[in-house]
């Protein structure tokens, strides 16, 4: 705010500027209270980001193992394993299917629930109870439903289609569906309560406005209110994408292990399989590379898909 300074003439002069060096000393200030931030992202955001690509060059046989330079050998290495190419395809099958019906359904739900019907409130804490679960958690109750003696084959059986009973987490045509099942379920309630909560802030006129136009719900949720809140749908989509990118190893690590064989193995579990079984830090990490790559392809064209148009 400006404050002009009246003269004893009654003539009014506005303030003195600041003096070169004050605006100076203020820029300085700032640069130093910033220093502790830029140091702590310098040595744990951008130092591991910058490991990886190093130890990707390394032959590593394990952590007290000697190192030796590989160059470009962990590259062939890795594009020659059919393991790899296994998890490439299984990761683009989880993100292919869980990514777009677990956004989809979240949203849907979500503006369920921003038109406050009964109960709402109730709703809303239900679906907010799958994010309050731990992995080890909910990894055990999928594998109680889904074990040959679990509640899955015991419906079945229970409805007279025995012959659709399977061992889910041990058939390599159910493992990977099994796994992309526990990423949904875990997921689509956590987004649906963080749309809700966006949509609501949405101005009721917009809704009303719909309304009168003749529009019914569905109308009014892909082309009234969609729109609206399209950037904020990108940046969900972007959290729940690397979510999934990088985050399934846990599930493959609790219930199948990466198998049978390699039918369920991700790149991220890939990764952990090749540094702390294997011992292979090289191609760990050079599969890492190609993960981290994955993961900004991803983040631009989800980005570039979502931002507005107007």
């Amino acid at each position: 705010m400006t404050t002009l300074t009246p003269t004893r003439g009654g003539t009014v002069l506005p303030p003195p500027a600041p003096s070169p060096s004050a605006a100076r000393r203020r820029r300085e200030g700032g640069t130093i209270l910033a220093v502790p931030a830029l140091v702590w992202y310098l040595v744990f955001m951008v130092g591991p980001m910058a490991a990886i690509f190093v130890v990707a060059a390394l032959h590593w046989p394990g952590m007290l193992q000697p190192v030796t330079f590989a160059g470009l050998g962990n590259v062939r290495t890795v594009l020659d394993d059919p393991v790899f190419w296994e998890a490439v395809r299984n990761t683009a099958v989880q993100l292919a299917v869980a990514l777009p019906v677990m956004i989809t359904c979240a949203y849907m739900l979500g503006y369920y629930v921003a038109q406050r019907p009964p109960g709402h409130r109730v709703v809303r804490y239900l679906l907010f109870v799958p994010g309050l679960i731990s992995t080890p958690a909910k990894a055990m109750v999928f594998y109680a439903a889904l074990s040959p003696d679990g509640l899955a084959n015991g419906a079945l059986k229970a409805v007279g289609l025995g012959s659709l009973t399977d061992a889910w987490l041990a058939s390599p045509s159910t493992a990977l569906g099994c796994l992309i099942a526990l990423d949904l379920w875990s997921g689509i309630g956590f987004t649906a309560v963080l749309f809700a909560a966006r949509l609501s802030s949405v101005p009721d006129e917009v809704g009303e406005a719909a309304q009168l136009d003749g529009a019914g719900h569905w109308r009014a949720m892909w082309r009234i209110h969609f729109p609206v809140i399209r950037d904020y749908v990108g940046v969900v989509t972007m959290l729940q994408f690397l979510w999934t990118l990088f985050g399934s190893a846990q599930h493959v690590l609790l219930l199948t292990q990466g198998g049978p064989g390699a039918s369920s193995t991700t790149l991220s579990f890939l990764v952990y399989q090749k540094a702390f079984i294997a011992a292979d830090l090289g191609y760990s990490q050079t599969v890492g590379v190609f993960l981290f790559l994955t993961g900004l392809v991803g983040l631009l064209l989800i980005r570039r898909s979502f931002r507005q148009t107007y």
